[in-house]
């Protein structure tokens, strides 16, 4: 009896395995933690400009719920003190975009700092910050976490998320960037975020893909009366079409959740695919900077 049941697990547990390979593909991106940021890239484009690109997600003062996804305020205030110490200026999509459609100046040492989720402790915490300091900062909320919260529970810097009105004070003090993070496509249920199941028929994912982005695009217009440029891909999910889908929707950029540092030129393809490099907490902002490459000794 008990050996049977052992054995029932574990089969249950390979075909588990294999259900998610089925509905992930080869694409997905999500932990790239393994990559050497500080490598040396051997394929840097003529006359580019680095752009690291920071991605954080919760932000708590409680030590106990500190953890790869949630930093702490300090934490937080000692990257952008560090940041500023050390000339770095930070810049959103709207300053790529002008920079490869136009050529308007980026900063010598320009530094993006983007949201992943659009929790309330984003409002709570990091726009203060983000106030303090003079920094640009980009959040990507989910449009069904915005709707749910924004008609009731919110104000738990804990568990709430955005509210409409909140994304609306914090876009109008123009330090704050809203992009795209889908509408209720941040699941693991069924679909790995926004990627294209294996063996998914090309018309049926498009579909997907367009009704659910096209809503959030529309809910931030209507309530922001802004147009999102960027996708931001839940889990860093991201099939071999998904970006041409987005292109085709009027997507001018897009990121992933892959380690590494970009290069921006004036090919509106280098704003596709950005990366990003997470940053957790319980280390400290210099150790961190050092460990992504921005520091060179």
């Amino acid at each position: 009896m008990f050996v049977s049941f052992r054995i029932s697990r574990t089969v249950l547990a390979v075909c588990t395995a294999v259900a998610v390979l089925i509905c992930t593909g080869v694409a997905f991106a999500v932990n790239a933690s393994a990559v050497d940021a500080s490598a040396a890239p051997t394929d840097v484009p003529a006359g580019s400009i680095k752009l690291p690109v920071l991605m954080y997600h919760s932000m708590l003062k409680e030590q106990k719920r500190l953890g790869k996804y949630v930093i702490s305020p300090d934490e937080f205030e000692g990257d952008l003190h560090y940041l500023k110490e050390n000339g770095y200026q930070t810049v959103n999509v709207q300053d790529l975009i002008q920079y490869v459609k136009i050529g308007t100046p980026l900063p010598a040492k320009p530094i993006m700092l983007t949201f992943d989720d659009g929790y309330y402790n984003n409002y709570t915490y990091a726009y203060p910050l983000a106030k303090k300091y003079g920094a640009k900062i980009i959040i990507a909320p989910v449009g069904s976490y915005t709707d749910q919260f924004s008609k009731k529970d919110s104000g738990h810097p804990s568990y709430s998320y955005l509210t409409w009105d909140q994304i609306t004070e914090m876009m109008s003090s123009g330090l704050v960037e809203f992009q795209n993070h889908s509408y209720n496509l941040h699941t693991t249920k069924g679909r790995l975020g926004a990627q294209k199941c294996w063996g998914e028929d090309f018309q049926a994912y498009k579909d997907i893909l367009q009704n659910d982005v096209g809503k959030m695009q529309t809910e931030l217009e209507l309530n922001t009366g802004f147009r999102p440029t960027a996708f931001v891909y839940p889990f860093g999910a991201v099939s071999d079409c998904s970006d041409s889908i987005l292109r085709e929707m009027g997507f001018q950029a897009t990121f992933t959740c892959l380690e590494k540092m970009n290069y921006i030129t004036r090919d509106p393809d280098c704003l596709f695919s950005l990366g990003c490099f997470l940053r957790p907490s319980g280390i400290s902002s210099e150790a961190y900077f050092r460990k992504i490459g921005l520091v060179s000794n």
